[in-house]
């Protein structure tokens, strides 16, 4: 790696040991980045990728975060960090305010500003709480958890910075992603598991429209906005645009792998949930010139053939 591109195209990745980041790895690679990641735990050496830094370090702890970038000097940043976690305040949401809000004022104060080019906060869905559907970015957020209220609380403080002191962030809400090498604790993993074993398994009515984007689709998008240099301050949708009921897709699992017996209702619905929860996306679709464009059934059934050749997992 020479060292001019090490000084105009290196990337953090914030998060990138997980499902999405290691999707964002790859593709900063091909496209010419000198990457490093930092994580909270530490990885195995057998899933580490080749010429890329691994930085151990919680982003919530600002002195440990400080000791790890103080030397640094980066010109993008993607911050994937955080999990999906619907836990209640009193029992244990504080930690995850502190996960995805204060690991981004961490973040803001340790960055050496004076390379940094573009800073990419990956949101949620979540964050628009009970809003109508089809949601989109100029609606009014009410979080209904402390996982939503930290990632609104983050995209609030970064639009606030990019006014007053020309931060350049930009941050994109993701939808339901989905795809190989998911998590398997995940909705759809979970599901394709238990078919691909001919277990039954519970789940809610299924009534709830979501909207399911595959990961391909998603980093492309967040890439168009790591790139953008005119739209600082922006937030985006990024997803597919089209509402799925959570039933439709549980019957079409079962009926391309041929077996899984779904108990439809054995679940009760999460408290507070927004029935109707999928993306207007014309924003990224005219700004970002981005839309989902791979086939849904082309890209479940890739993903089911992942889980089928690795079912161990």
């Amino acid at each position: 790696m020479s060292e001019s591109l090490k000084i105009s195209k290196n990337l953090l990745i914030v998060g990138g040991t997980g499902f999405i980041g290691v999707c964002a790895v790859k593709k900063a690679i091909k496209s010419g980045y000198y990457v490093s990641v930092i994580s909270r735990n530490s990885i195995d050496l057998s899933k580490k990728i080749e010429n890329v830094e691994y930085i151990q370090a919680d982003i919530s702890i600002y002195n440990e975060l400080l000791k790890a970038l103080k030397p640094k000097k980066f010109t993008h940043v993607i911050n994937l960090s955080g999990d999906i976690n619907h836990t209640n305040f009193n029992s244990g949401g504080k930690q995850v305010i502190e996960n995805h809000f204060i690991g981004v004022l961490n973040l803001a104060s340790c960055l050496n500003r004076e390379h940094l080019k573009s800073f990419v906060q990956i949101g949620s869905s979540d964050e628009y709480g009970y809003s109508d559907s089809p949601q989109n970015e100029e609606q009014n957020c009410i979080p209904l958890s402390s996982y939503s209220f930290g990632k609104l609380s983050a995209n609030n403080f970064l639009q606030m910075l990019n006014k007053t002191e020309n931060f350049p962030a930009i941050m994109v809400r993701l939808f339901l992603v989905y795809g190989p090498n998911q998590n398997t604790q995940r909705f759809l993993p979970q599901v394709i598991s238990s078919c691909l074993s001919d277990k039954s398994f519970q789940v809610s009515k299924g009534e709830q429209l979501r909207d399911f984007c595959f990961v391909e689709d998603i980093i492309d998008g967040i890439f168009l906005a790591l790139e953008s240099k005119r739209l600082f301050g922006n937030i985006f949708n990024l997803a597919s645009g089209k509402p799925l009921t959570i039933r439709y897709i549980v019957e079409h699992i079962v009926e391309i792998i041929g077996k899984g017996v779904p108990i439809f209702g054995a679940i009760p619905y999460r408290e507070n949930e927004n029935m109707k929860l999928f993306a207007d996306v014309s924003k990224a679709n005219k700004l970002l010139n981005w839309r989902a464009t791979r086939d849904f059934d082309d890209c479940l059934i890739k993903t089911i053939e992942y889980y089928r050749n690795n079912n161990s997992q």
